[in-house]
């Protein structure tokens, strides 16, 4: 049973820990006869004797409840991947699925979209383009155009629920899609190359609204011709291509616009992509030649920012995507279990980077003196 694979648990974390049971029911906020009684199973363990036991024993909840290790459905996208690389995103992946589980055990499950596409028989790219309108038109109906949308970090996490981490990941590592039963998340490098982590973001949001699992395969070189046909990864692109220049939008750009580098880099700079990404979609969508295409894809970002008068903000993309980032909706819930007494202070000063015997004395200072004054 449940309660009884969970006493043994913390059983062994006692003995393993070298101190008696009474010492560490102290350390975890219970008195001697509440821990016996619990470990008799005349009592039960409340959630926040668990997450106390859990942060005294340094495990997880969902490892006292008996829980095991998962293989999680897993899609990634790399240029240059090595074991290390990829090795630092699945712990990563992990660590915050690890969280999610503990805080789906206190109540606070991850709130996700509603959204539930059914993928139709036919290409992958048409597969992907489709998934991308019904993707947009939800968008839409938020008020929101994720085209014209720098931070898709925000976007993804508010429309489909999904928590987006940007951490820092060894080179060649832009990022990976993780999904297990109380989890859907993307981990995703921090980059000097905006529009790349733009464009990942897009991509494994389509693994994970397909259900994609690539498993813990993700040494494949994203230039490597076999890797690049896999059916997932011809419709994740369509997806990010479809999702980012949307195909209606270009058109009516194209009716409006009288094509120069100019004309060009403004249209890449107000879509936040590269030029090298738009030139191809304007070229595959018969918009302009070969020729145009050729001469448009040689512009680079700098050049691009520089003819839209547009460098300034080109400067704050780049510092932007630099910056580590942890889902809002995990900060969120990690300090509110904190705040409703279902968990320590711990999970939630682990989770942002800040030591807890600081973060408490934060929380629970009284006076703070006014920049005003009186």
């Amino acid at each position: 049973m449940a309660g009884e694979r969970t006493a043994e648990r913390v059983r062994r974390l006692i003995a393993d820990s070298g101190i008696t049971q009474a010492e560490f029911a102290a350390r975890a906020g219970l008195d001697s006869p509440k821990m016996s009684k619990s470990l008799s199973g005349i009592r039960r363990f409340t959630s926040l004797d668990l997450a106390r036991i859990a942060d005294v024993g340094g495990v997880s909840v969902d490892w006292l409840l008996g829980g095991d290790s998962t293989v999680p459905s897993l899609a990634a996208r790399t240029s240059m991947a090595s074991s290390t690389s990829s090795d630092t995103a699945i712990r990563e992946a992990e660590r915050l699925a690890q969280i999610r589980a503990d805080l789906a055990f206190l109540g606070y499950r991850q709130e996700l979209s509603a959204f539930a596409p059914v993928l139709k028989a036919g290409r992958p790219i048409d597969q992907g383009r489709n998934l991308a309108a019904e993707a947009r038109d939800l968008a839409r109906s938020g008020g929101i155009d994720p085209c014209r949308r720098r931070d898709l970090s925000e976007v993804i996490e508010d429309l489909f629920g999904v928590d987006v981490a940007i951490v820092r990941l060894p080179d060649g590592f832009d990022g990976l899609a993780y999904a297990d039963e109380q989890t859907r998340l993307m981990v995703i490098g921090t980059s000097e190359v905006p529009a790349r982590q733009r464009f990942t973001i897009a991509h494994e949001l389509a693994h994970l609204l397909t259900g994609d699992n690539q498993g813990l395969h993700l040494d494949a070189d994203l230039h490597d011709s076999v890797h690049k046909q896999q059916p997932s990864e011809i419709r994740a692109n369509a997806f990010a291509a479809e999702f980012l220049l949307p195909a209606e939008i270009l058109r009516e750009e194209d009716a409006r616009l009288t094509w120069s580098e100019t004309a060009f880099a403004k249209l890449a700079c107000r879509f936040w992509v590269s030029p090298s990404t738009l030139a191809w979609r304007l070229f595959n969508l018969g918009l302009i030649d070969r020729r145009l295409c050729d001469s448009f894809r040689s512009l680079n970002a700098g050049q691009a920012a520089h003819l839209a008068d547009a460098v300034d903000v080109l400067a704050e993309w780049i510092e932007s995507a630099s910056r580590p980032r942890t889902p809002a909706s995990l900060v969120r819930g990690t300090f509110q279990a904190y705040a409703d007494g279902k968990a320590t202070l711990r999970p939630y000063a682990n989770l942002i980077g800040v030591d807890t015997a600081t973060l408490r004395q934060a929380i629970s200072e009284t006076r703070e003196e006014s920049p005003l004054g009186s």
